[in-house]
């Protein structure tokens, strides 16, 4: 018979380089977040137009695949969810303005940095009534 599993938030992470994805995707696992890993950000539009609600976290490059920047993803995922935590991150200086609560992280970032802010969202959730999977 199998268990049922406890509810866990998802985090949407957007990145076209295929090992940073992974290697974001499983540090966000490894702080008990579900993980949606999308190379665009109109594939990762779909997915908060879907079953966003479920998405509290978004980390996203400014350069992906596709038609659409890092930056434009951050504005649509805010428009669908205001209060989703959106990194955007990039090697580049940020030449454009971000939604308003949305954090920029200059790459290189620390991978200590994405268990912080997953922790801590993790802490805001459980607070809130959410059960984290033991």
């Amino acid at each position: 018979m199998g268990q049922s599993k406890p509810y866990r938030a998802k985090a949407l992470v957007v990145e076209d380089d295929p090992m940073q994805r992974e290697m974001i995707g499983l540090l966000l696992e490894e702080s008990e977040f579900d993980v949606i890993a999308c190379e665009s950000a109109e594939a990762a539009e779909l997915v908060l137009q879907g079953n966003g609600d479920n998405v509290v976290l978004m980390m996203t490059d400014v350069e992906l695949a596709g038609h659409m920047t890092g930056v434009e993803l951050a504005y649509a995922a805010k428009k669908y969810r205001p209060d989703l935590d959106v990194i955007v991150t990039s090697g580049k200086p940020l030449r454009q303005r971000l939604p308003e609560g949305a954090m920029f992280w200059a790459k290189p970032w620390a991978p200590l940095d994405v268990i912080r802010v997953a922790e801590m969202k993790a802490s805001e959730l459980s607070h809130r009534g959410w059960r984290r999977s033991s």
